[in-house]
């Protein structure tokens, strides 16, 4: 098969995609962080107020609220679902996908913009991460964005196009405010890094003279400014939250107890770029070897400001496995640029790696029952065993097949492969997921609730927060002994909340219906102390009560 890739195949490589983003968009939704902003821009939604997000009805500042808004905007217009929950990071991970294939059709050409398209489209973990609800895929496609306009105005610089490398940077400072609506500062450090590297590897300081300042700031103070100034008027205390503890205390101490080790993204990078990473390093020394001498070196670019990421989130003392996900679009131009011109039987050997890997998964999902803690939830990972093994099954067989191709000198038909084999690879994951949801999701939980809910009934979480039930029953509930990320909203509105156990019992005995979901530790202490509690579903995790 020769490039371009027939159409037929390049349709029905978009169809497959479509169909399983679909299904994977109606998934319930997991926690903690699905929950969690499905739930913010729920109640965005209901109340109206676009400026102060909250969370159970509880501010809640951690976060900027451009996907908030777009979400809630979502539930206004297609109704409250899981699809409508996750269009906005789907779009987002689409738009990133063709983000990167425009980049590197500008900078590389044709063959390396696909290339580099079917180097995200077979990363599981970027596609995994396209459909799950968080805020990583929406800072992702913004950075990349503010990335690649950057390194498009100096491509247009070079060429002497001063009216292109105008647009481009003002379409940068865009994206830059636009990064800072998704995740904070983060945003304004990424564009920072950028040209700096552009700076030093073009060895011109000329750069901070194009870089637009007049117009390039009015537009990024247009578009970012506002939402700070509303809800710093509304909320005195955000600024000082947002600003000084979710960015330098969050980055500098371990207050968020996500403490890992300093190698911690580099396996998930590894896993991310399975199955073309062996050719990484001879991707990395041919980028860097063929653009020695250029004046404006893009793909060297792409490497430094990718590395930054990792080596920025590495030194926080806060990690998380999708923060480092925006460098995999400047890593996938790279890659592309080299599968598209390197010597298939070499890339044949570079996917060597992934049999052994595929595998060492599908041994992983033959003991996956193994691995469980309790009855309730070896039986669940039974169920998902099949999947499991069958998404490791599929990923040996493409393996092995696009090596076949490769061998015989069919490129692109071995790249084709691998993004098959990782849709199909998605398709197992969520239905094994389907099987897990008990477990991951309060979707069970609001079912059985809701029989018993009523306008009036009284709805109470008690040492316990399930980030998901909220927004399956539509309703709040009042927090009783649990802190953790309410911390600052609860010190703002303190009569939101019941501080502990004893408070509750009297609470519970108020005249009235009343809905309890708690931890079981919880549970056996109430229990014991004589509260009446009818029990209406309970499992290793939560125990959902009524008053009798």
């Amino acid at each position: 098969m020769g490039f371009p890739v027939t159409r037929f195949v390049l349709a029905a490589l978009a169809a497959m995609a479509l169909v399983v983003g679909i299904g994977n968009m109606t998934r319930h939704l997991a926690n903690p962080d699905e929950g969690r902003y499905s739930e913010i821009s729920r109640e965005m939604a209901a109340s109206g107020d676009w400026i102060t997000p909250r969370l159970n009805g509880i501010k809640y500042f951690e976060k900027p609220p451009l996907q908030y808004w777009a979400t809630a905007a979502a539930f206004k217009a297609f109704g409250e679902s899981e699809v409508s929950a996750r269009l906005y990071v789907g779009l987002a991970g689409l738009a990133t996908l063709l983000l990167t294939g425009f980049a590197a059709w500008r900078l590389r050409g044709p063959a390396a913009s696909l290339a580099a398209m079917l180097v995200l489209l077979s990363s599981p973990y970027y596609m995994a991460l396209a459909g799950i609800v968080t805020l990583d895929i929406g800072l992702t496609l913004w950075t990349s964005a503010t990335f690649f306009a950057l390194l498009l105005a100096g491509q247009a610089d070079e060429g002497n196009q001063p009216r292109a490398r105008r647009r481009w940077m003002l379409a940068a400072w865009a994206a830059m405010a636009l990064a800072v609506l998704s995740k904070g500062l983060v945003g304004i450090v990424f564009a920072g890094a950028a040209v700096f590297f552009v700076m030093v590897l073009a060895r011109r300081a000329a750069i901070l003279r194009r870089m637009e300042w007049g117009w390039g700031l009015a537009i990024f103070l247009v578009i970012a400014a506002p939402w700070f100034v509303a809800v710093s008027a509304a909320n005195p205390e955000f600024a000082r939250f947002f600003f000084v503890h979710e960015h330098f205390e969050r980055f500098l101490t371990q207050s968020h107890r996500r403490v890992q080790a300093w190698w911690f993204f580099l396996p998930i990078l590894a896993l991310g770029l399975l199955p073309w990473l062996l050719a990484l390093p001879s991707a990395v020394a041919a980028a860097w070897r063929s653009e020695a001498g250029e004046r404006f070196p893009a793909l060297r670019t792409c490497l430094l400001w990718s590395a930054f990421i990792v080596v920025f989130f590495s030194a926080s003392g806060s990690k998380l496995p999708a923060y480092v996900l925006p460098a995999f679009p400047p890593l996938a131009l790279v890659l592309g640029a080299y599968l598209a011109g390197a010597p298939e039987r070499r890339l044949a050997a570079f996917l060597a790696l992934v049999i052994p890997v595929s595998l060492a998964l599908a041994a992983y999902g033959a003991y996956l029952p193994d691995t469980a803690r309790d009855g309730w939830t070896r039986a669940m990972y039974a169920a998902a065993q099949p999947w499991a093994v069958a998404a490791a099954l599929i990923l040996l067989g493409a393996t092995l097949a696009a090596a076949a191709m490769l061998w015989r000198g069919r490129r692109w038909g071995a790249l084709v492969a691998m993004a098959f084999a990782t849709v199909l690879m998605l398709e197992c994951v969520r239905n094994a997921y389907e099987h897990l949801s008990p477990r991951q999701s309060g979707y069970q939980v609001a079912q059985a609730m809701k029989p018993y809910l009523g306008p009036a009934t009284r709805l109470y979480s008690v040492a316990h927060y399930d980030q998901t039930l909220p927004f399956y029953i539509g309703r709040t509930l009042t927090l009783v002994a649990y802190v953790d990320e309410f911390e600052t909203g609860q010190k703002a509105e303190p009569t939101l909340s019941i501080p502990d156990l004893e408070s509750f019992r009297a609470e519970w005995q108020r005249p009235g219906d009343a809905l309890a979901i708690m931890q079981p530790g919880a549970y056996e202490k109430l229990k014991a102390s004589g509260l009446p509690l009818q029990v209406l579903h309970d499992d290793p995790r939560r125990v959902l009560v009524r008053k009798p």
